[in-house]
């Protein structure tokens, strides 16, 4: 299962799994097998890398709901952060041009299924603007600024990298 985990300013990318009765942890790009062992609710006890520590967890407040906020607590002090499915991008169109216009980028690789616009078109705050295939699921991509298309960067059929170029958007005068 991969998520951001949100620390601060700072934003990483972890992902945990189990196979064949190894649980890994996979943070900054290094893969580590991982210990995970539930004390008592909320206390866990994790082995990594040789080295122990307890950790107490509680789920915390966050201002995006849908972020799963918890606070850490363990030897050395208490620590908050956040995890977040990283396809929530796509779900919720926040890659989408900005008030200011801009360009639509790529939340994540996949599959350009449908160009809902082409150049010229005009267009409304919250309109799809593309249909895209990502981790067997299909998600709209919608524009948070409303004007008009200037270029579209990929056509139907395309595959994309994180980061694509997809369409560009001017925002209308004011």
């Amino acid at each position: 299962m991969k998520r951001s985990l949100i620390l601060g300013k700072d934003t990483q990318e972890v992902e945990l799994s189990h196979q064949d009765g190894v649980t890994t942890l996979v943070w900054e790009g290094q893969s580590h097998p991982i210990d995970i062992l539930e004390l008592e609710p909320g206390c866990y006890s994790i082995l990594m890398d040789g080295r122990s520590v307890e950790v107490r967890l509680d789920q915390a407040k966050s201002p995006d709901p849908e972020a799963h906020a918890y606070r850490a607590m363990l030897y050395d002090g208490a620590y908050e952060f956040s995890l977040v499915d990283p396809r929530r991008a796509l779900l919720s169109g926040n890659s989408g041009a900005g008030a200011g216009g801009g360009l639509l980028t790529s939340p994540m690789p996949g599959k350009i299924v449908k160009l809902l616009v082409k150049s010229g078109d005009q267009v409304q705050e919250g309109q799809t603007l593309l249909v895209m295939e990502a981790m067997k699921m299909q998600n709209e991509l919608k524009t948070n600024t409303t004007g008009t298309i200037a270029t579209v960067h990929v056509q139907e059929g395309a595959t994309v990298e994180t980061g694509a170029a997809l369409i560009t958007v001017v925002a209308a005068e004011a």
